[in-house]
């Protein structure tokens, strides 16, 4: 099967189209609960091949997008390896907001979590601070800030990020499994 290149439309283009797509966000739970595009469905990429069977039975277009673009782009790989056409957003639901589109926000007293990305550099800030702080008392603990800034070099160059990933199974941004059964049902009627 030949890889398909994903199509990207930029948040104007997208708004004009959002009532013939159907909005797939690949953001963590948490990330989507801090807002995301109006009538998206929450699918994290890393449970994206549960989904490919009833993405496969959508009657409309797939729009696919994520905090900045790159997750939504791998997510249009791994869809286009299953014979899955889907479109990505040029700038993500950040690119969204800054073009003055609307983001529907949970409830009040909903749990809001940070983007991934501002939690992989707190994360990497923090485990730099801890090495060169315990550095002081052992030249080998600065070993964990060079490991963390070694990692932050690979995931540039290779746009993939591990800590994102481990981040990513902690509980506040997991989805329970019942929500992803009822996205997937949501699904179905698309």
């Amino acid at each position: 099967m030949t890889p398909m290149t994903p199509t990207a439309l930029d948040a104007s283009q997208a708004a004009a189209r959002l009532d013939e797509l159907t909005v797939v966000d690949v953001r963590t739970p948490g990330e989507y609960a801090s807002g995301h595009l109006p009538g998206a469905l929450n699918i994290p990429l890393d449970q994206l091949g549960r989904a490919v069977p009833a993405l496969r039975e959508l009657r409309r277009g797939l729009l696919v997008v994520c905090a900045s673009g790159v997750r939504s782009l791998n997510a249009c790989g791994v869809l286009a390896e299953h014979g899955v056409r889907a479109l990505t957003l040029t700038g993500g639901t950040q690119g969204w907001a800054a073009a003055g589109q609307r983001l529907d926000r949970p409830a009040a007293g909903a749990r809001a979590v940070w983007a991934m990305e501002r939690q992989v550099r707190l994360t990497a800030g923090t485990v730099v601070l801890a090495g060169l702080g315990l550095g002081l008392l052992h030249p080998a603990w600065q070993l964990l800030s060079a490991a963390i800034a070694g990692g932050l070099v690979f995931s540039a160059l290779t746009n993939t990020c591990g800590m994102a990933a481990l981040l990513g199974r902690l509980p506040l941004n997991r989805s329970r499994a019942t929500d992803l059964d009822t996205t997937l049902a949501a699904l179905a009627h698309r």
